[in-house]
């Protein structure tokens, strides 16, 4: 992960059946997938995204993920996440990853 004033960029690795679910936050995302699949919701709008693709999410639109196998992200915030400061990376098994 790195950061500055104004812009966050950071790995995911989500485990296949790994969620990431129905959520907002008042940051911009970009998303780009390194390697699997996922699906994705922004919105009303849900689509399946793969390596190669990406996705942006508008401030304050609620959106989700769910790895339909081992998947690789990389994910830019803006502005930068406080939360995310000072974390390792690490693998978001199999579960809610809010929980």
């Amino acid at each position: 992960m790195v950061f500055g004033e104004k812009l966050m960029l950071t790995v995911f690795i989500y485990e296949k059946g790994a969620m990431m679910p129905l959520h907002k936050h008042s940051h911009e995302q970009a998303s780009y997938v390194v390697k699997g699949r996922y699906i994705v919701k922004i919105g009303e709008t849900e689509r399946v995204v793969e390596e190669g693709g990406c996705y942006f999410v508008p401030s304050n639109v609620e959106h989700s993920q769910t790895a339909l196998e081992r998947t690789t992200s990389i994910d830019a915030f803006s502005p930068p996440r406080e939360e995310y400061k000072g974390k390792q990376a690490q693998s978001i098994p199999s579960r809610n990853f809010l929980s």
